[in-house]
């Protein structure tokens, strides 16, 4: 990555976790979907990214959620997580030939159904990670399992908008 694309992930970092801060933690429906944008930073990494670098930046995307959210780690956990099974799950849901000139897992450069197949799954597994570790263990697993279904949901779709209003093809190249 040259000092462009570098600048450009860091205003797109800047972005995502300010409108966490700003907006995305007010935006709770029924005290069950809670929406969780700061991880899509996360998952909108180009492809080639280093798993190390992923990992870097989750941990401390985490800890600055944190840090606003008071949360003692819980976030930092759970971005550490997802850093380390994205490319894992890249790796199981990429054809054999590869992608060719696809640079993000987005849905304008990949499709809608590739994103949601993407997406979904890592999300739902960060908001286990996050209601899991809030709840204090599996007591209430039915009430804790509702929130991570209906806040995975309100999640993916508040990013699947902003990519198609804010993203355009090529957008990290």
């Amino acid at each position: 990555m040259n000092s462009s694309n570098n600048l450009k992930q860091i205003l797109i970092w800047v972005l995502f976790v300010a409108s966490q801060i700003l907006f995305a933690q007010n935006f709770v429906l029924y005290n069950r979907a809670f929406c969780f944008v700061y991880v899509g930073f996360l998952l909108l990494l180009p492809l080639g990214f280093s798993r190390l670098n992923t990992l870097l930046l989750g941990v401390v995307t985490g800890f600055v959620i944190d840090l606003f959210y008071n949360s003692l780690g819980t976030h930092m956990a759970a971005m550490t997580f997802i850093a380390f099974l994205r490319p894992i799950w890249l790796n199981a849901i990429t054809p054999r030939g590869g992608y060719e000139n696809i640079d993000t897992p987005s849905v304008k450069d990949l499709s809608l159904s590739w994103f949601l197949a993407y997406a979904l799954p890592l999300m739902f597994l960060h908001l286990a990670v996050v209601f899991f570790i809030e709840a204090g263990g599996f007591h209430m697993f039915f009430y804790v399992i509702s929130k991570v279904l209906l806040s995975t949901l309100l999640t993916v779709l508040v990013l699947v908008i902003l990519q198609y209003l804010f993203y355009s093809k090529g957008r990290y190249s």
